[in-house]
């Protein structure tokens, strides 16, 4: 039974034998490992404990004093980029992007200047415009979104996530890549996305060829509660599957193809699903078909708002009794965002996926440009075609990837030279994507076809 159950698993694919077996995932690279293996628990614990020294991160918190209040946490984290910045050479640029904020009638009640700390490690490659941000937001709050003095630990949300972006920045300011690396700590997240709106903003108004944007808020605990459950494997990662800027003519487009499973954002997130395979260390992604959890949102919105492909990564089992919530005791459990709520072993794995993927993004050739699946003929083959991509060095290769229509994952990988490939199968049965390669295997982001003539 079990040999018929893979015959007829396989048998969709029967008509590709003839192609050139690959597997299903490419070749992992040492030296992204070496850097995965780099990032240090004891400092994201080190920065965290920093991060909680100030008492409170609220937006509207203290910004002149030199150990309390927002002002402090956003100087701290721009002297750590800096000093990252020096030990690594000097190339990775700092500055405090800021903006004023009006009061909005809801969780702004006075003028404020809020300032997000953003890095930037400028790529080699003059020719190669990709950028890739990794954020994480450094405000915090208590169960009075408006209470700007109490104590406000914010460990987790979002300490976890600065920290983890901190941490990248220090293993990567040394390194070249052809394309750019950004690293931010937004603030305004709990009063309403200030920071990462104005962020997309920017990069939509100066036209940032923004491929990535990595998300990471409430990454750094195990434990979840109501129920009770302990899982440090995982960490999920929310995507949309059709894009909230999506024109009248994209969605004809999405319609014909039914492909509300594939949005750009979607793509980016198995991409990290795929990576995390190769450089986890058995520490796995929960792809989540939704842009994010129930009744929460993220600084990847605005991203996805302005049409960048943008994903947030949450942890798998969250205790919202560490969330959003007075330092309290009730019925023998403590209740606040604290240190102790933590697991920092978790936390350096979650940060591992986003350095890989950060890294294995920008090693590989842009993604192709113009993918068709060709259909003036009625026929049972299909072909593809593309363009080379538009900026940076020339592809070695491609890959096509492969997978039935009501597969969520991709089943084949065929290795392809040239602009085009001819395959065995029927065009209506499956869903392909097209992907760049360089000589030693690292893959872009995928491209899904449209139809052309």
């Amino acid at each position: 039974m079990k040999l018929a159950a893979l015959l007829l698993a396989l048998a969709p694919f029967a008509a590709l034998a003839q192609t050139k077996p690959a597997p299903l995932l490419p070749p992992a690279d040492p030296a992204i490992q070496k850097l995965v293996d780099e990032i240090s628990a004891k400092n994201l614990e080190a920065d965290v404990r920093k991060l909680v020294s100030f008492g409170t991160r609220h937006t509207l918190s203290d910004t002149q004093s030199p150990t309390r209040g927002i002002g402090a946490a956003r100087n701290y984290v721009r002297d750590e980029f800096l000093k990252y910045s020096k030990a690594g050479g000097g190339r990775m640029t700092v500055e405090m992007d800021t903006f004023t904020v009006k009061p909005d009638g809801r969780r702004i009640n006075k003028p404020v200047l809020m300032a997000n700390v953003l890095a930037t490690l400028p790529g080699t490659d003059p020719t190669d415009t990709r950028i890739i941000l990794v954020s994480g937001h450094i405000d915090s709050r208590v169960s009075d979104v408006m209470n700007a003095t109490a104590d406000a630990p914010g460990a987790n949300d979002d300490g976890s996530g600065t920290v983890l972006v901190m941490e990248l920045a220090r293993v990567l300011a040394g390194q070249k890549f052809p394309c750019t690396l950004k690293f931010v700590a937004v603030q305004g997240e709990e009063q309403g996305l200030y920071g990462s709106g104005h962020l997309a903003e920017r990069a939509k108004k100066e036209n940032w060829n923004l491929i990535a944007m990595l998300n990471n808020d409430i990454v750094g605990n195990s434990h979840g509660f109501d129920p009770v459950i302990n899982d440090a494997t995982q960490v999920r990662v929310f995507s949309e599957g059709v894009p909230a800027n999506e024109t009248p003519e994209q969605a004809k487009v999405r319609r014909q193809l039914s492909s509300e499973n594939d949005a750009p954002s979607r793509q980016l997130a198995r991409y990290i699903q795929r990576t995390a395979q190769l450089y986890g260390r058995g520490h796995k992604v929960a792809l989540e078909y939704r842009p994010d959890r129930f009744l929460r949102g993220g600084d990847h919105t605005p991203f996805n708002q302005q049409g960048f492909a943008a994903v947030r990564f949450t942890e798998m089992n969250e205790d919202y009794t560490h969330q959003h919530q007075d330092l309290r005791t009730e019925k023998s459990r403590p209740y606040g965002d604290v240190i102790e709520g933590m697991d920092f072993a978790y936390l350096r794995r979650n940060a591992g996926i986003n350095l890989a993927t950060m890294a294995s993004l920008a090693l590989a050739p842009a993604a192709p440009a113009k993918v068709e699946v060709l259909t003036a003929d009625l026929t049972n083959r299909t072909q593809l075609r593309w363009q080379a991509p538009a900026t940076g060095a020339k592809p070695s290769g491609y890959v096509v990837l492969v997978r039935e229509t009501s597969a969520p994952q991709w089943q084949q990988r065929i290795p392809v030279s040239g602009l085009t490939t001819d395959l065995n199968i029927s065009k209506d049965n499956f869903i392909f994507g097209v992907v760049s390669v360089d000589a030693a295997g690292h893959e872009s982001v995928t491209v899904l076809p449209v139809v052309g003539r």
